[in-house]
């Protein structure tokens, strides 16, 4: 596979440099959504900051890969989406509805952390 998947506490992260085509992107997909219940991990941190256009299959994988990694029990969170990439998506009416997103790595590892916290605290 183009993309390493590196785990990091309680987190997948893959960083994704170049782009990729539709049949890496479904890999990197299903390899995520397993390797989230091997690892028993909580997070899952999808770094987009080398890609200069993210087309529809892409935003609707990123969308998939989210909603499947909820449903394996973690949060997923879309770190690095460029100025331009983010004025393309909103133009040609791509959306990430339901997936969170973070301006940069640091601010992803922090929002999962606060995701974590969250759910530890008693109601």
């Amino acid at each position: 596979m183009a993309v390493s998947i590196l785990k990091q506490r309680d987190y997948l992260i893959a960083t994704i440099q170049a782009a990729l085509d539709d049949r890496a992107l479904s890999e990197l997909q299903r390899a995520l959504v397993e390797r989230v219940g091997r690892s028993r991990s909580r997070g899952v941190i999808v770094d987009v900051t080398g890609l200069d256009v993210i087309d529809s299959f892409g935003t609707r994988t990123l969308r998939d890969l989210a909603h499947a990694v909820r449903l394996r029990g973690a949060e997923t969170v879309i770190v690095g989406i460029q100025p331009a990439v983010a004025f393309a998506m909103v133009q040609l009416g791509l959306s990430l509805v339901g997936v969170s997103t973070a301006l940069d790595l640091e601010e992803g590892l922090a929002f999962l952390d606060g995701m974590l916290e969250s759910k530890r605290r008693p109601r």
